[in-house]
This record gives structure tokens, C-alpha cells and sequence, in this order.
């Protein structure tokens, strides 16, 4: 197959290092993510005459249409699994059919503010007072890391945030011997906390000894023909070394990430002469099919990282039908009013989705509220072009700058959060209209239902039983209510 003279001196520069791969169309626009131990070997089997002859369609069909290409280099494979999900998750790459739904890895947390802190598994990472390790690929890893050090370090598995005597009554964590049980006052609270940093110096890997102890376990179980114990500890010796191996490359890939961002903003500051560095850039988008079930969306990077606890969506509620422009406008207009009331400062840049039409449109709010100075530009995406408000021609950076990867990302991230909200809103609405074809349920019944239920899903799982305690609803209505519910 023909290549372009780009493609072919990527191709022979691709290194033999463990990494993720990025396609991207004739727009710059991702269409793959891919990982690979050999990403010289991975790449470059894509673009071979056998691919075109025996791969599978899908294939075929993404690689005539890849035009550029990305990589990042990782430490192992286990951190390319990682970085390779994490992208798939932002980008929503059109060729990509695995790890495209929302399933997260698994992690371990802690809140070591605590009067006494304990570890739990979690998938859902947030901006609080807690720390996390991980996130692992492997679900059995975190599981087995987490048994470990609640057994080494008496740490407890109870889940009251202060656990006290009439607790300790119905726990056998202490009975079988694996908890210090300070809720008896075994262990004072300063050595419980003592015995928590322990735990978390041996999760970032600053405990190696320990597993030299489990591996000395192992030999003298083995020793004793105690094959049974010898084997467990096998396995959680490795599950261990797993676990900690990938937490310690977590942190790297993290780092890159970081600067390169860092890089993207000062690009941007200088690429479209900011006034200061825009360290809080917020990205607008809209979402509507045929001016239906119109949702806003509002994605803010810190630094060019995106952080979701900032992110916001609107319900439009001033424009009828598809106007994209006009509702850039009132949900700018509110953004703005919103900010004012709660006396926070304004962002460093806002960047909407849309070419110049819906930044003018912005630019009038803006005007209107006394913020003509906000820092505004569009990201229009046939060419991912840079559109700003002056008079100027619109700003095409090569696919490669750190500044337009931080612009696609925020974009291609409120594109994904406002599809994703309007299809939670209009599933909601065609789940709540169900209501309306059961007999005997008109307006009335309908809003109390939903009122004391808050959606059709909980209703169904309040039982007839449930539903019949509603005023007005006797045992049959109730039992048709949930069979018709229940088998849509």
C-alpha cells in the first residue's frame, strides 16, 4: 500500500519499547488506541501488504483511512494496559469496540484523616482527602494485596468510621487474630495509625523485606510438606510483586502526562498571546438530536489535566429547536452568573466546541455581562482548526503540538460527557413515559410515583408491596404498575 512520507519516517523511528499507539484520521481526530509490547513490531505489522490481504475488514477499513500517528512509551505492559484504557475512556476512538464501555480499574483507598483509617477496593477515583494506590489490571491482584496487609498490619475491616466495643461484639476479625482491634483499646490509636503508614510505605514499594518474609514463609511451609500453605503463599507472593510493580509504573506515566500538558499550556499561551498561562481552561458543548432533550456540557482541565469534581451540565431551557449558538449563549450566560454569585474567579480561557458562529455567540454574552477581557477561542473540527474572534485566520497547529492535544482532549472530553448526559436524560424520559400506558395512571399518579420513587427503575424495585403504600394506589394497581414495568 502507498504511504505518506510522514507515515513511513514515524514508522522506521517507532522504537522497540513497551507503549500505546494513537491513529488518527485525515482531521487529526483519533480513530485507534492500541497498546503493544513492541510498539515497532505492533505498528508496523498494520502496514504490511499481508495485513491488507488477510486482516479482518474493520482493519482494513481503519487503515486506509490513518493518515498520522502518536505514541507514548511506558516502562512494561502492564502500564501500556493501563495508559491504553485511560485513553480509549477519553478519546472514544470510533474503531475501538473493547474497553469502550465504562468499566474502571480497581484501586485501593484509604482516608488517612481517619480516626482509624482502613483500606477498601474502589473503581471511582475523586479529588478528596483520601490516597489511592493502584489503579491494578489485575482485579485478584488488588484483592490478594489488600487481605495481605490488613493480616500484616492488624488493620480493620469494619466499616464504622469509629468502631468502639459494642462493635468488637460482632466482628471475628479479631477472633480469628487479624485485626489489633483498637476498638477495645488492644492497640492505642497512635499505634493503629503507626501500623496504617506501615501499610502504605509497603503499597509505594518501600518495604521489599516484607516480601523477602513471604517468600521465607513459603520455603519453611514447603520445608515442613505443608504444600497447601506453600502454594498460597506462591500465589500471594506474586499477586504482591504484581500489585506493587504496577503502582510503581503508574507514577511515571502520570509524570509524562503532566508535562506534556505543561507544555500545551504554554503553547497555548503563546500560540494565541494570552494575557497569562492558562492554567483553568473550561470547554463547553452541546448535545441534542433534531433540537430534543438539548444538554449542555461543561469539562474543566487544571494545568491541562482534566478533572472531573469541576465538571457541570445544563438542561437548556431558553431555546427551542437546533440552535446550537443560542444555546452556547445561555449556558455561557449562566456559567458566568453562576461563578459571580459564588464570587469565584473566572477561567483562564473558555473553549467551546464549534467553529466562529458559537464563539461570536459567546463573545456577545460576554459582552453583555461586562467580561469582554475573558479569553475566548473555538476548536472547529473538520480541521481542528483554533478560531478566535480577531479578525485573524483561523490557527492550524501541526497534529503533534502539546497545545492542540490539550485542546482535542477537553473537547473530545465534553463531547463525551454531554452524548453521555443527553442519553441518560432521554432514556430517563422514554423510561418515565412508560407510566402513561398502564391504565388507571394518569398525571397525578404518574408525578407522585416518581416523587416518592424519584424513576421508573426503583419503582420496579420497590416490589407491589412498595408500591401499593402510595396514597391512592391500592394491591391491584399496584401489582399491574410493576408486571407492566417490569416487561416493557
Amino acid at each position: 500500500m502507498q504511504l505518506s512520507s510522514k507515515i513511513k519516517a514515524k514508522l522506521r523511528a517507532l522504537p522497540d519499547k513497551p507503549g500505546c499507539y494513537l491513529m488518527r484520521d485525515e482531521n487529526g481526530k483519533i480513530i485507534y488506541v492500541g497498546k503493544a509490547r513492541s510498539l515497532r513490531k505492533r505498528v508496523q505489522s498494520y502496514f504490511r501488504d499481508a495485513t491488507q490481504r488477510s486482516a479482518h475488514p474493520k482493519v482494513r477499513s481503519m487503515v486506509k483511512k490513518i493518515h498520522d500517528l502518536d505514541i507514548i512509551v511506558v516502562h512494561n505492559e502492564a502500564a501500556a494496559i493501563l495508559t491504553e484504557g485511560k485513553l480509549i475512556k477519553a478519546y472514544r476512538p470510533h474503531y475501538n469496540i473493547l474497553l469502550k464501555d465504562d468499566k474502571r480499574f480497581i484501586m485501593l483507598t484509604a482516608n488517612p484523616n481517619a480516626p482509624l483509617p482502613r483500606f477498601k477496593l474502589t473503581r471511582i477515583k475523586r479529588d478528596d482527602n483520601t490516597i489511592y494506590f493502584g489503579p491494578y489490571v489485575s482485579s485478584p491482584a488488588a484483592r490478594a494485596t489488600l487481605d495481605f496487609i490488613e493480616k500484616q498490619f492488624g488493620l480493620r475491616k469494619c466499616t464504622p468510621r469509629k468502631p468502639d466495643a459494642e462493635t468488637h461484639k460482632h466482628c471475628i476479625n479479631d477472633i480469628v487474630r487479624f485485626c489489633s482491634a483498637p476498638c477495645i483499646n488492644k492497640i492505642t490509636q497512635k499505634e493503629y495509625h503507626k501500623n496504617f503508614e506501615e501499610a502504605c510505605a509497603f503499597l509505594r514499594g518501600q518495604r521489599p523485606d516484607m516480601l523477602k518474609t513471604v517468600r521465607t514463609q513459603m520455603h519453611e511451609a514447603s520445608e515442613a510438606l505443608d504444600y497447601e500453605r506453600a502454594a498460597s503463599l506462591r500465589d500471594t507472593l506474586f499477586m504482591l510483586q504484581k500489585a506493587i510493580k504496577q503502582h510503581a509504573n503508574v507514577a511515571p506515566t502520570q509524570q509524562m502526562k503532566k508535562e506534556a500538558a505543561a507544555r500545551g499550556i504554554a503553547e497555548l499561551q503563546e500560540k494565541l498571546n494570552l494575557p497569562t498561562l492558562p492554567k483553568r481552561i473550561e470547554c463547553f458543548d452541546i448535545s441534542n438530536i433534531s433540537g430534543t432533550y438539548s444538554v449542555a456540557s461543561m469539562v474543566c482541565a487544571i494545568d491541562g489535566i482534566p478533572h472531573n469534581n469541576r465538571y457541570r451540565r445544563f438542561q437548556i431551557k431558553t431555546v427551542e429547536g437546533s440552535d446550537d449558538p443560542a444555546m452556547i449563549a445561555e449556558v455561557v450566560k449562566r456559567r458566568i452568573i453562576g461563578l459571580r454569585k459564588k464570587h469565584e474567579p473566572l477561567p483562564d480561557l473558555m473553549l467551546l466546541d464549534g467553529g466562529i458562529t458559537q464563539l461570536r455567540a459567546a463573545r456577545e454574552v460576554l459582552r453583555e455581562l461586562d467580561c469582554p477581557e475573558l479569553p475566548t477561542a473555538g476548536l472547529a473540527k473538520r480541521y481542528e482548526e483554533i478560531v478566535t474572534d480577531n479578525e485573524e485566520a483561523p490557527l492550524r497547529l501541526p497534529p503533534e503540538s502539546d497545545a492542540l492535544k490539550v485542546l482535542i482532549r477537553l473537547r473530545d472530553e465534553a463531547h463525551r460527557f454531554a452524548i453521555t448526559y443527553h442519553r441518560k436524560l432521554r432514556n430517563k424520559r422514554i423510561r418515565e413515559s412508560a407510566l402513561d400506558d398502564i391504565p388507571g395512571i394518569g398525571e397525578k399518579r404518574k408525578q407522585l410515583l416518581l416523587k416518592n420513587f424519584g424513576s421508573t427503575r426503583r419503582i420496579i424495585n420497590a416490589g407491589p408491596e412498595g408500591i401499593a403504600t402510595i396514597p391512592g394506589i391500592g394491591p391491584k394497581t399496584a401489582k399491574s404498575i410493576h408486571q407492566i414495568l417490569s416487561n416493557p
